[in-house]
């Protein structure tokens, strides 16, 4: 009975291990929230840059769904989240408010393609992958 027991506590362990160790789940829901709650108001609900305040903003909010074909086809998923972030180089000149501090939270190991795995706010790469998910 006891080895039973045992390898039933060894077999929790390493289920809990490997739950620990395995790659990071991002949350639809929340980005879907967050994406409403930070970007329509800008960028708008289809993320084309006609939401409700950007009449007479200058520069005009970016068409989200157009980042990759701006970029060669390429999403640019480190600059996407930096931008979000707010650790963007010319700044001073985007309107774009920096969401880093709304987003900050339980960070998750993200590897952008760098082979680099970087521990990442969750909700910043759920946004990200949200925005990503819009091209077109």
């Amino acid at each position: 009975m006891k080895a039973t027991h045992g390898a039933a506590l060894t077999g929790l362990a390493m289920a809990g291990l490997i739950a620990a160790c395995a790659p990071p789940m991002t949350d639809g829901a929340q980005a879907r929230n967050d994406f409403k709650s930070l970007c329509v108001d800008c960028h708008g609900a289809d993320g084309r840059g006609n939401g409700p305040a950007a009449a007479g903003m200058v520069p005009v909010p970016v068409d989200l769904t157009r980042v990759a074909a701006s970029n060669g086809g390429v999403f640019p998923r480190l600059q996407v989240m930096g931008h979000i972030y707010g650790f963007t180089p010319g700044r001073s000149e985007s309107p774009m408010p920096e969401f880093g501090d709304l987003l900050d939270g339980p960070a998750v190991p993200y590897d952008a393609g760098d082979g680099i795995s970087t521990p990442t706010p969750a909700r910043l790469v759920a946004l990200m992958e949200y925005v990503e998910a819009m091209q077109r």
